[in-house]
């Protein structure tokens, strides 16, 4: 499904501009009918699955206590 700039940078949680600078730069897929870019879809199916997994986990690591002793010895 092809779905223009705006609508994939929306779904990825990025900035359209962002998105317009990586397919100037190669690194997305993208076609140009003309008017607009148009970017599949499915090609960042698995890239929004991985950015959500990471935030789960970055939310996870916030969320855990500091140790109230961290018990450090210094042998030098």
């Amino acid at each position: 499904m092809y779905v223009t700039i705006k609508e994939i940078a929306d779904y990825l949680h990025l900035s359209p501009d962002y998105v317009f600078q990586q397919i100037k730069a190669g690194n997305v897929r993208a076609v140009h009918d003309g008017n607009q870019y148009l970017v599949n879809k499915d090609q960042f199916s698995t890239t929004r699955e991985n950015i959500e997994k990471q935030i789960l986990l970055w939310k996870e690591e916030q969320a855990e206590d500091l140790p109230a002793d961290i018990d450090v010895k210094d042998e030098d």
